[in-house]
């Protein structure tokens, strides 16, 4: 008899209601990291199925893992990651194709705002699974002929990993089968100064990203560094952020007896502090 498990997600809960013992390394929505996947012909050897299927070695780094470690040619020369880029963040994200119109908005508006992402101590690095020629030509295509709202002759300096292989597409569960075996996903990956994992984003290969809320992200994971605070929903720079709760009843008690000046205490669990722009770092 099959067993099976019902995995309800709830505002960052995980809530479990256990029928039966969970098949071995199976994830919500069905994804299978550690297992050989199912093989659709039961004649077919799984290793040989997980080749067919695009799905040997990929594996989705989880946040505060370190970051996989790799070698590439890129648009700019050999890399070594991350030892290449010790002491500053890295934001490393994929796209599905060169020479695709969503991809070509995407790179045009991330190498604009390059400048205040460089500001913020952040390099930018790409990767999509074509060769480097195929990189150049579309990033000259981009500088030469491509427009954009009020964007054109966009010039992309950060580097675009070339990686025919999907050695480094695999590492970071970029290629993903249930949407293309081909192509990668719109990955982005937020990998802090001590190469760890902090954020990861995945789009569907039909609608372009955010950047504007990658950027924010960024500032605010930096905030929490810094000021050893969180972020509210929606939280811009300059709006008040979050105090870590207490951790005993007598601080508690204090939290909401003597609160400190300029603290705004909804309860003793919510606490909302004032941090003016001038104390944060941004571009």
């Amino acid at each position: 008899m099959k067993k099976h498990s019902i995995v309800v997600l709830l505002a960052g809960s995980l809530l479990s209601f256990a029928c039966a013992a969970p098949e071995p390394s199976a994830r919500p929505g069905g994804q299978v990291l550690s297992a050989a996947p199912t093989c659709p012909c039961p004649s077919c050897p799984p290793a040989d199925c997980a080749a067919k299927q695009g799905q040997a070695g990929t594996r989705i780094p989880l946040i505060g893992e370190d970051a996989p470690a790799f070698r590439a040619q890129t648009t700019r020369g050999p890399i070594a990651f991350p030892d290449d880029y010790k002491g500053r963040w890295v934001i490393l994200f994929s796209h599905p194709a060169d020479f695709t119109p969503v991809c070509t908005t995407e790179f045009m508006t991330f190498a604009t705002l390059a400048p205040q992402f460089a500001a913020l101590d952040c390099d930018l690095v790409g990767l999509s699974i074509d060769s480097n020629f195929s990189h150049i030509a579309w990033l000259r295509t981009i500088a030469e002929r491509a427009t954009f709202r009020d964007m054109q002759h966009v010039n992309v300096t950060f580097p675009l990993i070339a990686d025919v292989k999907m050695d480094v597409a695999r590492k970071y569960g970029m290629v993903q089968p249930s949407a293309s075996s081909t192509e990668a996903v719109r990955a982005v990956f937020f990998i802090d100064p001590k190469a760890k994992i902090r954020a990861v984003i995945y789009y569907p290969l039909a609608n372009g990203r955010n950047f504007q809320e990658i950027k924010r992200l960024l500032i605010a994971m930096q905030t929490s560094d810094a000021h050893k605070v969180a972020t509210p929903a929606d939280w811009q720079p300059g709006e008040d952020v979050i105090v870590p709760p207490p951790n005993s009843c007598g601080t508690a008690r204090q939290r909401v007896e003597q609160p400190q000046a300029g603290d705004t205490v909804v309860d003793w669990f919510m606490t909302f502090r004032k941090l003016p722009k001038e104390k944060l770092k941004l571009p």
